[in-house]
């Protein structure tokens, strides 16, 4: 068994889902816990938090405020593979993935989210925006990381303890994990470039090379290291 893990994106594509498969969160109570915890921010709170644009923020505070019990494709909830856009996700095919390309990234590949926790491509999941790395104060600890990271671990050793993950996932995002809990192997890929003779990390590059690598895995069904 192989697991890719990705970092969520900023950049959403709120428009209808012309895709009719869709399931549910996995952690769908959780992320409810901490949209209701979000709804007590004020919009300065969030503008605050994740310094935003006055137009941002007061985009992310009628979401929380307005947040829905239920993630139907009828309410604004749309699969996380095809709501996510910018760099990695750009660098996906998704709008030409067939049914098996979809059931195998359902199986294999997973989204880590500040609200949501740990994602199917098919999960349908709100808009939003909150990153892992903001200090949230909630039931398990003052941020985040305390939320999620037994949660999370948990999880990916239920579904996969005897193979291996594959990182394409960003420090700040894969920091939700418990590393020392985890049971399957761990490959962390890092995306370098050389420049002038030296091998660096370039932000933009990394991002879409860890698309390619995740749309590559899917489309070829790669489902063991070499």
């Amino acid at each position: 068994m192989l697991t890719v893990l990705l970092s969520p994106s900023k950049k959403l594509d709120e428009s209808k889902s012309n895709i009719a498969k869709s399931s549910q969160l996995t952690f769908k109570d959780q992320a409810l816990e901490l949209a209701q915890v979000m709804k007590g921010y004020s919009q300065q709170d969030i503008q605050d938090l994740m310094s935003l644009s006055d137009k941002l923020a007061e985009t992310n505070y009628q979401r929380f405020q307005s947040f829905n019990q239920e993630f139907s494709l009828d309410n604004g909830s749309k699969q996380a593979l095809y709501l996510f856009k910018g760099d990695v996700y750009d660098k996906m095919d998704v709008d030409n993935y067939n049914d098996a390309d979809l059931d195998f990234a359902q199986n294999h590949v997973r989204i880590l989210s500040g609200l949501y926790g740990y994602v199917r491509p098919l999960d349908l999941i709100q808009p939003y925006r909150l990153e892992m790395g903001k200090k949230v104060a909630n039931t398990k600890g003052k941020d985040l990381y305390a939320f999620w990271k037994n949660q999370t671990v948990h999880k990916i050793n239920e579904e996969n303890a005897n193979g291996t993950i594959i990182n394409l996932a960003s420090n700040e995002y894969f920091k939700s994990i418990d590393t020392k809990k985890l049971k399957a192997d761990l490959v962390n890929v890092n995306m370098k470039q050389n420049k002038n003779g030296q091998l660096k990390t370039i932000g933009l590059m990394a991002k879409r090379a860890r698309g390619l690598m995740a749309d590559y895995i899917i489309k070829n069904k790669i489902t063991k290291v070499e």
